[in-house]
């Protein structure tokens, strides 16, 4: 069990911080900022009920990619999923047992981390995307290790396409979000 509290509380904080004009600059995934953001929106509410057990659309519906306009609120909405998001996960029920995202049944303990790993990642996207500031702890990093190592017959990363993509090569010596972002198909000095 790890505390959302902070990857959360990061994201809101470089989400906040994105003007409208930045709503269309591309994101490191090559989709643009205002995509991202939907995903976002529909990720915290997804992973909240997963937290909760919830079966419905919510949970039992592959993600796709939105790319329609957002909302006028969308800067308070998106702050107030992901500060619930992260309450969903600090109550240790959430943790056990079978639950569902995006159409998945897995166990809630790897549901949380897919959580953390979402948040983590697309906070990143946009802050990279914006020109942001975006610094992880090691504690969060190597929480999500796991979730974006390849499988060991195809340590390449192919074939994880809509997960993660193909593993872009960083320094056994780079700082362990370096590693996580190599892992996870994305150039930790895109720009």
């Amino acid at each position: 069990m790890i505390d959302l509290v902070q990857t959360t509380e990061r994201t809101s904080a470089v989400v906040s911080a994105v003007s409208d004009d930045q709503l269309d600059a591309p994101t490191p995934i090559g989709q643009p900022v205002r995509v991202v953001l939907n995903h976002l929106l529909g990720l915290a509410t997804a992973f909240t009920d997963a937290a909760a057990k919830v079966t419905g659309p919510t949970t039992s519906t592959p993600p796709s990619p939105d790319d329609g306009p957002l909302r006028d609120d969308w800067r308070r909405e998106l702050e107030e999923r992901l500060h619930e998001l992260a309450e969903a996960w600090r109550a240790e029920d959430a943790w056990a047992g079978m639950t569902m995202a995006g159409g998945v049944k897995l166990p809630a303990e790897v549901c949380g981390l897919v959580a953390l790993d979402e948040v983590l990642l697309h906070g990143w996207d946009v802050a990279r995307a914006t020109g942001q500031s975006y610094r992880p702890s090691d504690v969060e990093c190597e929480a999500v290790q796991p979730v974006v190592t390849p499988d060991p017959e195809r340590p390449d990363g192919a074939g994880r396409d809509g997960l993660f993509g193909t593993v872009v090569a960083v320094p056994a010596d780079a700082p362990v979000f370096h590693r996580v972002l190599g892992l996870a198909g994305r150039d930790p000095e895109w720009s």
